[in-house]
């Protein structure tokens, strides 16, 4: 989450002006945004994830493997987010953070008792 703040800080310095990154609605604007709330919304979910994996009684395999995968999400979201607004072709490594997230929430269901 300090991410996001820290991102959103940078971004906030510049998003007063009109055609900052080719505008409002450009892709590499909306990439920027993207990457910014992905650094809060899947660090609530690892969050959420943190404070109820043991209260639900998880299997410790399924808890290990969606901490993991929602690690890697919330690691690979933003820089894919990133990447993809400085160079398009970076748009191949969303399937990363998309399946680590995919994976982290199927092994908790799986494992859900």
């Amino acid at each position: 989450m300090l991410g996001g703040v820290l991102s959103g800080a940078l971004i906030g310095l510049f998003f007063h002006k009109e055609e900052w990154m080719g505008g409002y609605a450009s892709f590499r604007r909306r990439l920027t945004r993207l990457g910014h709330i992905s650094f809060f919304g899947l660090g609530f979910v690892n969050l959420l994830f943190g404070l109820t994996a043991n209260t639900i009684h998880l299997p410790i395999t399924n808890t290990t493997i969606s901490s993991v995968c929602f690690l890697v999400g919330a690691i690979s979201m933003p820089i894919s987010c990133f990447l993809t607004a400085w160079r398009q072709y970076f748009r191949h490594l969303f399937p990363i953070p998309v399946a680590s997230v995919l994976f982290g929430i199927i092994s908790l269901l799986v494992g859900w008792p």
